[in-house]
């Protein structure tokens, strides 16, 4: 199989028959061997009704259906693991997205790399709780990750299928696939693609999500940078907070000794106990942190890095994928 199209779907019954069509155009003349994977994510309308009936018809078209709406992440994850695709393209299954645009991110791959993300320069959507959000988003994102792409929201993307190999999602994290594939060494680049207005149904994105997002940005930058040595990010704010404590406690036998002030009426009492307390306590989250990190690599066999090619050494198996021979 040369590639996979996954689509989350949830409430898009007006949409399903024009995507499908539309796909089927852009991929006629390809002579790809490729499959659409449809993620019904719990729709309260007909949409699964149709996905049966075009997988019936069909068996280029592949359906899972959740017991209930779990969200776009868990869905983009059920089609991730169900692809058997040498490439695995997401894409939205509401119109926006332009199926036009799939040859183009494969041509892309084919030039060497892992990851392309597709970058609706021309957004057709409202500014103030569409557009702005996702500018600052982006900004945030790329400044964080080390990873500059313009828009991390667009769902078009291309990946080679070893990349999501090691990459679990939760939350709202699909949009952050990027930069955790860069994580495992993955060449990324973007690309412009088309973007049209929506036609039918509601948008289920919306400015409440921008929280969300920032909050799955923590823990991707966490992850990105500490988590295989916590005790470097919790035990740096444990020994700063240490220091700012004796500080404060030298400067209270200062002013008691030399200033005859108080203890008990001297306020930086307070601060100096509360800081070390708070020192001890980054410390021990550290310790804790480091004792998780090995229980979630060791318990799992996991290694802490990723081979992308070996030479006289067969069938070895490195992080997220077995390194070819060279």
């Amino acid at each position: 199989m040369d590639l996979s199209i996954v689509v989350p779907i949830f409430n898009e019954e007006e949409n399903i028959p024009a995507l499908y069509g539309k796909v089927n155009a852009a991929l006629a003349e390809s002579g790809l061997a490729y499959e659409l994977i449809m993620v019904d994510d719990g729709s309260l309308d007909g949409s699964f009704e149709l996905l049966r009936d075009l997988a019936r018809r069909d068996p280029q078209v592949k359906v899972i259906r959740f017991r209930r709406n779990f969200g776009q992440t868990a869905a983009m994850a059920a089609g991730f693991n169900a692809a058997t695709g040498r490439v695995v393209v997401p894409m939205d299954g509401d119109l926006q997205n332009d199926p036009t645009d799939i040859p183009l991110l494969l041509a892309k791959i084919e030039e060497g790399y892992d990851v392309v993300s597709g970058w609706r320069r021309e957004r057709r959507d409202t500014f103030v709780n569409r557009k702005l959000p996702s500018i600052l988003a982006n900004l945030l994102i790329s400044r964080l990750t080390g990873v500059h792409l313009h828009d991390y929201g667009c769902t078009l993307k291309a990946y080679r299928r070893e990349v999501l190999e090691g990459i679990n999602l939760y939350g709202e994290m699909h949009r952050f696939v990027p930069a955790l594939a860069s994580q495992v060494g993955a060449k990324v680049t973007e690309l412009p693609v088309k973007h049209h207005p929506r036609l039918y149904g509601k948008s289920k994105y919306g400015i409440s999500r921008t929280m969300r997002v920032v909050l799955d940005l923590m823990t991707v930058k966490f992850l990105l940078t500490y988590s295989t040595k916590p005790i470097q990010l919790f035990g740096k704010w444990g020994v700063y907070t240490l220091l700012a404590g004796a500080l404060s406690g030298g400067v209270t036998i200062y002013m008691k000794l030399f200033e005859h002030t108080s203890m008990n009426r001297n306020p930086l009492l307070i601060l100096t106990a509360f800081l070390l307390f708070m020192g001890v306590q980054f410390i021990v989250l550290g310790l804790l942190g480091e004792l998780n990190a090995r229980t979630y690599y060791e318990a799992q066999a996991k290694p802490i890095y990723v081979v992308r090619e070996t030479v006289n050494l067969k069938g070895r198996e490195a992080g997220t994928g077995k390194g070819r021979e060279a």
